[in-house]
């Protein structure tokens, strides 16, 4: 049987696929590009990833769906309905336990899907892609990443600041801003 033909599905009974952070860079994307493994995860290009496609081609586990694809750096994240923004909240993959100190493995980059319903005229979903990457000590033409997608439940689409620009924030981007505001608060919960 060959690694690529696993899915969720081959798990006995009481299993599920949940990579944390670590596993998913240390175990999966390392493994992936030492040995070009790909494990029960497949191999998707970006112009095949529009999340209504994920399905029956992105590994399912837990509503979210998984998928390794070579980048560039700086790469269009274009597919053929809409294009996956980048939201620049980078954000360090640390193993911990690690001797003294905590060492970063790698970088989780955070992205919103956006369809393009005319050229001039974008619409912001609620779907939510994780990028995962190792930490690299040199630069390369292309990049193997592994990807966690999912729809995060929160139904507004963004809102509109009162400036001149109408900017619109992602849900996100509204948890992050109100940090300032709220200096009291002690919990921080996510809008997945």
């Amino acid at each position: 049987m060959m690694m690529d033909d696993q899915r969720v599905g081959d798990l006995p009974p009481g299993f599920s696929f949940d990579p944390t952070d670590e596993e998913l860079v240390l175990y999966y994307l390392k493994s992936k590009i030492a040995a070009n493994l790909s494990f029960n995860i497949p191999h998707l290009h970006f112009s095949s990833s529009d999340p209504s496609q994920l399905n029956e081609r992105a590994l399912w586990s837990k509503n979210q769906w998984y998928f390794f694809s070579q980048v560039k750096e700086n790469n269009n994240r274009a597919t053929g309905r809409g294009y996956w923004k980048e939201l620049n909240m980078n954000e360090p993959i640390i193993l911990k336990n690690c001797g003294e100190k905590e060492k970063i493995i790698g970088i989780k980059k955070y992205f919103v899907y956006y369809i393009t319903t005319n050229i001039h005229e974008q619409v912001q979903t609620n779907w939510i892609m994780e990028e995962f990457h190792l930490k690299r000590e040199n630069e390369k033409l292309l990049e193997w990443v592994v990807c966690r997608v999912h729809e995060s439940k929160n139904n507004s689409e963004g809102i509109t600041c009162d400036d001149n620009d109408e900017i619109e924030l992602s849900a996100l981007d509204e948890v992050f801003l109100s940090l300032d505001d709220d200096q009291e608060q002690e919990e921080i919960s996510f809008p997945y």
